[in-house]
């Protein structure tokens, strides 16, 4: 190693050591350990231009070990992507560009969200993925417009993590030949040693996996390091792990390869011992010298240069391929769902349909509208209705496919699609039965976080799943979703409904939409269809201006209310009919929507929904009352469910009578 990469090294080392002590927490230890390989990698090998960190044919970078975020920000701090020295002080304090894990949006050069141990393994597969289809799509002989790697690093804890190995072994079965997994494998955890609960060959579990797995012993040789990045970047039919054997805290001579050192402060004594030890300025704090400063413009500057040749490319990619070059750039654009609220064809359907299969269907019409369209099932593409016909299957034979099998791995689906999406130019669905999204919360809330527009189809959403009994019908998933901030769930009552649910996913650019779709049949409804754009509309009115009560339901149910306004009709009470697929965008409409469907002025109101009641309350006021079912469904034909548990029109009629007679009392 020579003087000026060493120096580099223990100037991440040490940067990161005195913003968590700065800051009076953070993690210093993996920061300190995993130094050698982050400079190594950044500085030797990979792509990236500091001045332009959206630069499409980049190579990404994942810290999937998100407590060492000081790491990263040392990085971009060092290689120019806009960090300052205010901004490592500043490190986890309010408002500042350098939060307690990265942040993506937030800090420039941070691509994905981590923190959550493992997500971003699985976010890089994504990357991955995304990178072989669009090279497929686009790429043509000595035209290789799209050829950059995906890395990441990752710790003992992100392999404990049940997602790490669903990802995994889909990228091995994908022969993900440009994603790289660098693993600082110190063996110590919070709670001291890993072999207290940790103790498989994780590289043999890997190479079972279908990846290269290859080894450096000393996680302070650079030279090795390095190597094993090029042997893994020659190994173009499997992805590839580098275990790299650390010291966590490296450097700070009373903690280092201890527990202490990884999720606390080293103590300022300690912080200067370390720079002691590591000789880095012991009379200086956050301090970089001119030597660093200058070395760091070189390599700026090759990084400029790579993209000035890939400019240089496109200009004559353009010029040959002006088709795709257009292609392209529409694909990068947000999908433009104007044309779709004109188009005849898109809102016309016939009979009753469960709302799964109009998605499936729907998803075949917009396949011409949006070819960028890719996504899968968890293994249930055939129940889900998720197959986009006559586009192939993305595999490891064929990159070009618009269907994705994910196999029975949840979580790492929703995580992979937070990974393509972030990585740019598709647009991506996964699906899976609704009560399944409980495997999903953990990556779902993080498309939520980061703002990605993923579309999850989840079908079979209430207890008309049926005979499959309590385990497959959701209660409580309706409110769980709703409860997490910028997620839009939507849940449509018929075929058009779905049609504008899909409108409204597709427009929506900064955070992700469900959309829960009925297993059974149901009717279509005179007068549905684009009112559902508004999250709630008035689908049929009382004949009095000012109704006597307000019934409102969601899917399924909102047939029966339609059929329960006839009955009451005839026995003199004028209700109103509101569609309310989603909560969320209703709560978008300015006021004086809002106060025209649901006039404050009524308070007799019923809401309906085979789902837990939880949250209705702020849509029935306390005047009001909620069909719903607060307990877990049963095993039984869905028609008898939805009797047994109180979903008829007599039900609905009865409870609506006493809303309104306790009104009028």
């Amino acid at each position: 190693m020579n003087k000026i990469d060493q120096l580099c090294i223990n100037s991440i080392r040490i940067l990161s050591a005195e913003a968590v002590q700065k800051a009076k927490s953070g993690h210093p230890g993996l920061p300190m350990g995993s130094a050698p390989m982050a400079y190594t990698l950044w500085a030797k090998v990979l792509k990236h231009n500091p001045k332009d960190p959206s630069w499409a044919d980049r190579d990404r970078f994942v810290l999937s070990a998100g407590h060492g975020s000081m790491m990263l920000y040392s990085l971009l701090h060092l290689f120019g992507y806009g960090l300052t020295m205010e901004d490592l002080k500043n490190f986890r304090q309010w408002g500042s560009r350098t939060p307690g894990h990265p942040e993506y949006g937030h800090t420039a050069g941070v691509e994905v969200t981590t923190g959550p141990l493992g997500q971003g393994i699985a976010n890089a597969v994504g990357m991955a993925m995304a990178e072989a289809h669009l090279a497929a799509k686009f790429n043509r002989p000595g035209y290789e417009i799209v050829n950059h790697y995906t890395y990441a690093l990752c710790g003992d804890g992100c392999l404990m993590e049940g997602i790490s190995g669903e990802a995994s072994s889909l990228a091995g079965t994908l022969k993900l030949g440009k994603l790289i997994l660098l693993y600082d494998s110190n063996s110590i955890s919070i709670e001291g040693s890993t072999d207290i609960a940790f103790t498989e060959d994780v590289g043999k579990r890997y190479e079972a996996y279908g990846w290269q797995v290859l080894r450096v012993e000393d996680g302070n040789d650079t030279d090795a390091i390095e190597a094993a990045l090029k042997k893994a970047r020659q190994e173009t039919e499997k992805p590839s792990m580098i275990i790299v054997r650390t010291v966590i805290g490296y450097g700070a001579p009373a903690k280092q390869g201890t527990a202490a050192a990884h999720g606390a402060p080293l103590g300022a004594e300690n912080v200067q011992a370390a720079k002691e030890f590591l000789h880095y300025f012991p009379d200086k704090s956050f301090y970089v010298p001119n030597e660093i400063r200058d070395h760091m413009k070189e390599l700026a500057a090759q990084g400029q240069k790579a993209e000035d040749d890939w400019n240089e490319l496109w200009d004559s990619y353009q010029e040959h391929y002006p088709d795709l070059a257009a292609r392209w750039d529409a694909w990068h654009q947000p999908c433009r769902t104007e044309d779709l609220l004109h188009d005849g064809e898109f809102w016309h359907f016939e009979g009753d349909t469960a709302t799964r299969s109009a998605s499936g269907e729907i998803l075949n019409r917009l396949i011409k509208k949006v070819p960028n369209l890719i996504g899968g099932s968890a293994d249930l593409a055939p129940s889900n209705k998720t197959e986009i016909k006559k586009m192939g299957d993305f595999s490891a034979l064929d990159y070009a496919g618009s269907n994705l099998h994910f196999g029975v791995r949840e979580h790492a689906m929703a995580a992979i699609a937070n990974g393509m999406t972030a990585h740019g130019g598709l647009t991506v669905y996964v699906a899976t039965f609704f009560v399944f999204s409980d495997y999903m919360k953990g990556a779902m809330r993080l498309s939520a976080m980061m703002k990605l527009p993923v579309l999850y189809v989840l079908t079979h959403d209430s207890i008309g799943v049926g005979e499959d009994g309590p385990t497959h019908e959701p209660i409580e998933q309706l409110a769980s979703l709703r409860s997490i901030p910028n997620f839009t769930v939507i849940r449509p009552a018929d075929s058009r409904e779905t049609a504008a649910a899909y409108v409204s996913a597709l427009s929506r650019t900064d955070g992700p939409t469900a959309l829960a779709l009925t297993r059974q049949n149901l009717p279509l409804l005179d007068g549905s269809g684009k009112g559902a754009l508004k999250g709630a509309y008035i689908l049929k009115d009382s004949e009095k201006e000012i109704p006597d009560m307000i019934l409102m339901a969601s899917g399924s149910e909102v047939q029966l209310i339609v059929q329960a306004q006839k009955v009451l009709k005839e026995q003199g009470i004028n209700a109103r009919v509101v569609s309310m697929p989603s909560w969320e965008i209703f709560e978008e409409q300015t006021a004086d929507y809002k106060e025209s469907v649901l006039p404050k002025g009524v308070r007799a109101r019923l809401a309906v929904e085979a789902g837990t009641s939880f949250g209705w309350q702020k849509y029935t006021g306390l005047d009001g009352d909620v069909i719903a079912i607060d307990h877990f469904g049963a095993s039984g034909k869905y028609n008898i469910l939805f009797e047994e548990f109180g979903f008829t029109v007599e039900n609905i009629v009865k409870k609506a009578k006493e809303i309104v007679e306790k009104e009028n009392a």
